[in-house]
């Protein structure tokens, strides 16, 4: 998972330096007034999500199985954790059931 987010933070500010260059060679509109480093931060945003949608295919899949197989091993812990503890429950309620019964001399 960490993998994916630097790949993707990593393609962000590639796009944010392509794009940049594009605006100072005037390629690309410069932005209104003072705006142009939030402008281009925008445009960068919006150019790299489809690219990381088509280049990081791979790194999401598996960063998605990762968390797949994470969530079913908690799952599963989870369950095992509830049946200790409900046998442990019967056991204690059964000894206390023993415990309070009337005793016949």
């Amino acid at each position: 998972m960490l993998r994916y987010t630097a790949l993707r933070f990593g393609l962000i500010v590639a796009s944010f330096g392509v794009i940049w260059g594009l605006v100072r060679v005037h390629v690309l509109p410069a932005g209104l007034g003072d705006s142009n480093y939030l402008w281009v931060a925008l445009l960068a945003l919006v150019v790299s999500a489809p690219l990381s949608w088509v280049l990081l295919r791979g790194v999401r899949e598996q960063a998605a199985q990762q968390v797949s197989q994470r969530v079913e091993r908690t799952r599963l812990n989870l369950a095992a954790n509830a049946e200790q503890e409900d046998a442990a429950d019967d056991a204690a309620r059964g000894e206390a059931a023993r415990d309070s019964a009337p005793r016949t001399a």
